[in-house]
């Protein structure tokens, strides 16, 4: 299984959950380390009311939002879901009032707004930490702040008004050094558009810089690599138009004449000096790290050759078929004259495109990537509600890039495991000294476990174990005492 988002419509386990909680004292397996003290924050999309369309995809569902709190050993849970507007509507109305991911057309005629993006978001994908202060983030409109200890929420947030674009990514990039964060909206002055918003912000959470520029055609950018000079926007081979989306078509499709592209920009620089790189047709939706050294940069992610999305139709009639992602190197050379990239596959282990670094070393040669993965050679002793017969994600991979070597945790032949989240150890500046955590779906007692790895010797610690199933996670963010004002 590559994705979250194939479980749509399931049953079972995988049914919307449709509760908010506050559970105290949580049951634990193991030991929990005593270093361990912050919050683990968790997306989920988690549907409040059935889709208008039987193949809407996750991406619509309801944005939810859980944390566990670690403090002297013990962990404390909560979960609520985000009051959007869109959630507030539903509600309200008892019923789905919204269609198609990103396409307001498809929407019932008395919530349908095709100026705002913000009225219509599930605030779904990514929890982030900028500035002090909490969000919730999809990529299609602005974030909502949340309360960082009762989960609240507290409202949409602009910036003061800094903030020049319709959306807001789900993956800004934070660099450790210098404590700036890189954010970007695409689609940024309406659907369909091809206009990108690239911001700096400080510590504190305020706009220092601000590029405007157009990509060669609209399609996802999901996400960013950033190294101490550059940031490196990426671009696949999904495509929309307004065009499209007047047809009440599903927002993005897949186009398999589309090439790759690669925008190299400045960091707090000109659109003007901004280096673009092409490549052949690609699935990209997440990064890992990268890099500069001399004029080349190094950018490590998840790749495919062709779709990895069941759900966005191929605009040539052509049937879906399923291309993997495999860990890859792209190689930009500023001083040539070529606009190709160099391509290297570092593992050929099929992956999930959810790849995590100890963020320490965001933007800085990195040695370790964590992701999830389907080990085919373990046993799997239970059913998935779509297909029985797939194969979970039941691993977390350790990848090292330097001896390129693959260290492997297997969680469980009834368990199906989500994306990784590294937490340093307390005193250590060593890379990779820390713990992975982890939430773990065990599909045969109906309940949902935190996984807590020694991320050195990729061994089992602990498992926070609560007494309910869980939606499925989209990502995760760890976030210290010194990063929010926890409680």
């Amino acid at each position: 299984m590559s994705d979250f988002s194939t479980l749509t419509h399931a049953k079972g386990y995988f049914a919307p959950a449709r509760f908010d909680v506050e559970l105290f004292d949580c049951e634990i397996a193991g030991t929990v380390p005593t270093d361990l003290n912050g919050a683990f924050y968790r997306m989920h999309p988690d549907w409040v009311y059935p889709p208008l369309f039987a193949d809407e995809a996750s991406l619509s569902a309801d944005g939810y939002i859980s944390a566990f709190r670690f403090k002297g050993g013990m962990v404390d849970y909560r979960g609520r879901y985000v009051r959007t507007a869109r959630y507030q509507q539903q509600r309200t109305a008892r019923r789905q009032l919204y269609g198609y991911y990103r396409n307001p057309y498809t929407d019932d005629p008395q919530v349908r707004n095709l100026d705002d993006p913000s009225v219509r978001t599930s605030a779904n994908t990514t929890p982030v930490i900028l500035g002090g202060k909490l969000y919730a983030t999809k990529e299609d409109a602005l974030p909502y702040r949340i309360d960082p200890n009762t989960l609240e929420t507290l409202g949409l947030e602009d910036f003061g008004g800094h903030w020049h674009s319709q959306t807001f990514t789900a993956h800004p990039k934070f660099d450790p050094r210098t404590r700036e964060t890189i954010a970007f909206g695409y689609e940024a002055s309406g659907l369909g558009a091809r206009d990108v918003v690239l911001c700096t912000f400080d510590s504190v959470g305020r706009v220092t810089s601000e590029m405007r520029f157009d990509v060669p055609h609209t399609t996802m950018l999901h996400d960013i690599a950033i190294t101490d000079r550059h940031v490196i926007v990426p671009g696949g081979s999904a495509v929309t138009s307004p065009e499209r989306l007047r047809e009440g078509k599903i927002h993005w499709g897949w186009d398999r004449t589309r090439d790759s592209f690669y925008a190299i920009a400045p960091r707090g620089g000109r659109a003007s000096d901004i280096r673009w790189f092409r490549g052949p047709e690609r699935s990209i939706v997440h990064t890992a790290n990268a890099w500069s050294e001399g004029n080349k940069v190094y950018l490590d992610m998840p790749i495919a050759d062709g779709n990895t999305w069941p759900f966005f139709p191929d605009i040539h009639g052509n049937p879906f078929q399923m291309h993997p992602n495999t860990l890859r190197r792209l190689t930009f050379d500023l001083d040539s004259a070529s606009d190709q990239c160099h391509e290297e596959v570092l593992f050929p282990h099929e992956v999930t495109s959810l790849t995590r670094i100890d963020d320490r070393f965001a933007a800085l040669p990195h040695r370790y990537i964590y992701v999830q993965r389907a080990d085919r050679d373990k046993p799997f002793r239970a059913s998935l509600p779509n297909d029985p017969r797939s194969q979970p994600n039941n691993s977390i991979a350790r990848f090292d890039v330097r001896e390129r070597s693959l260290r492997s945790f297997f969680v469980g032949d009834t368990h199906l495991v989500q994306e990784p989240c590294f937490v340093p150890r307390a005193g250590s500046q060593r890379e990779g000294d820390g713990y992975l955590l982890a939430t773990v779906h065990d599909l045969a007692q109906m309940r949902c476990e935190l996984l807590i790895l020694d991320a050195r010797e990729m061994t089992e610690i602990g498992r926070v174990r609560l007494p309910f199933r869980n939606a499925m996670q989209v990502h995760g963010a760890w976030a210290s005492e010194d990063d929010l004002p926890l409680a």
